[in-house]
């Protein structure tokens, strides 16, 4: 048949059928197709193939190629790219979570801001931590609320015997 790659299928039809249930990846599935057609019998052309799963043939190419140097193993490694670094450290996180633990804390988030640059040199934008201190370690500032100056203590203080529950 003409248009059918020379690749040569090591995996049996039974086989890549057995992976190509398992899969749960649709991505991965798609490269197991691909294997699983061109392995039977009256197998179609790259660019047919192609057609039929919806990409370019030089993408299937391309799996190919990486199949007959790497095997199947390799052909189904997806490669994940790290990111972007975290402007703050693991190892400031840290040392912030013992500083949050300790009594007295910080007032604001600036006070925490300028901490992270005495301490630890380390500069990080007000938004960044925030949400590092808020959302990701789940702490509370340890600052008091402002108490009114016309504020009746002695009424507080009955009000809080009153109210408490024992």
């Amino acid at each position: 048949m003409a248009g059918v790659t020379k690749s040569k299928i090591q995996e049996s039809i039974e086989e890549l059928g057995q992976r190509l249930q398992a899969e749960t990846n649709p991505h991965l599935k798609e490269r197991l197709q691909v294997l699983y057609l061109l392995k039977l019998p009256d197998a179609m052309s790259i660019s047919a193939i192609a057609k039929v799963m919806g990409k370019h043939r030089g993408t299937l190419q391309r799996w190919l190629c990486r199949y007959e140097i790497t095997g199947l193993s390799g052909l189904l490694t997806v490669k994940r790219s790290p990111g972007r670094p975290r402007t703050i450290p693991a190892w400031a996180v840290r040392r912030l979570q013992q500083r949050l633990k300790q009594p007295g804390g910080f007032k604001s988030y600036g006070e925490i801001q300028q901490w992270l640059l005495n301490s630890l040199d380390v500069k990080a934008e007000y938004r960044t931590v925030h949400e590092l201190v808020r959302y990701r370690l789940k702490a509370k500032l340890k600052a008091a609320r402002p108490v009114h100056a016309k504020q009746n203590i002695a009424a507080r203080k009955g009000f809080e015997q009153t109210s408490a529950t024992t």
